[in-house]
């Protein structure tokens, strides 16, 4: 009879592996992280078939985890500057928050282990998000441009954004305002 699983242990290899692959990157072995989590190597693969499991399944929580904090306490149907800024700032403090888990995320972001099904689930995580940004774009002097185009200069002013408040954070309040006004001017 198969052993049954341990919410504990499936939780303490996810966040093994976004340590290993902030430290070694994306070809952390399994063996490591399952040392890390405390595990037996074998055991690991109860949990997950392959490592590409691992880190599909690691990437799509990491993308609700961000999702569910910036979306927090925020009235879905708004699209006013307030609103876009609440998630903002809501996002932005995650990051701050968890620094290990937003660079293992921007590494699995490039990764070609992560499936098509998987970043279709991330994105629709990400929906509540994706609405504001259109709702905003389409308004707005990009309003011809590709909405996944936007999104990727929406992300980049967040990664900068995130770069600096951890950088500074005695004037983190400051960065992460500055860059709020830089996505909201090229929004609307």
């Amino acid at each position: 009879m198969p052993r049954a699983r341990s919410d504990d242990k499936r939780s303490a290899i996810l966040a093994a592996a976004t340590h290993l692959i902030v430290a070694q990157g994306l070809g952390a072995p399994t063996m490591g992280i399952a040392r890390q989590a405390g595990i037996p190597n074998g055991s690991l693969f109860t949990y997950f078939p392959t490592k590409a499991a691992l880190f599909n399944q690691l990437y799509l929580e990491l993308k609700q985890e961000m999702a569910a904090a910036a979306t927090a306490n925020v009235e879905q149907s708004d699209f006013s500057r307030e609103h876009f800024f609440q998630i903002w700032h809501n996002w932005m403090h995650w990051a701050v928050a968890f620094p290990e888990k937003r660079k293992a995320l921007t590494q699995l972001d490039v990764s070609d282990a992560i499936t098509p099904e998987t970043r279709a689930a991330a994105h629709r995580a990400m929906r509540p998000l994706g609405a504001l940004i259109e709702h905003c774009r389409a308004a707005g002097p990009m309003s011809k441009v590709p909405a996944g185009f936007v999104a990727m200069l929406l992300n980049a002013a967040a990664d900068a954004t995130m770069v600096f408040m951890t950088q500074d954070p005695k004037h983190a309040r400051r960065h992460c305002k500055d860059g709020f006004d830089a996505a909201w001017r090229m929004l609307s």
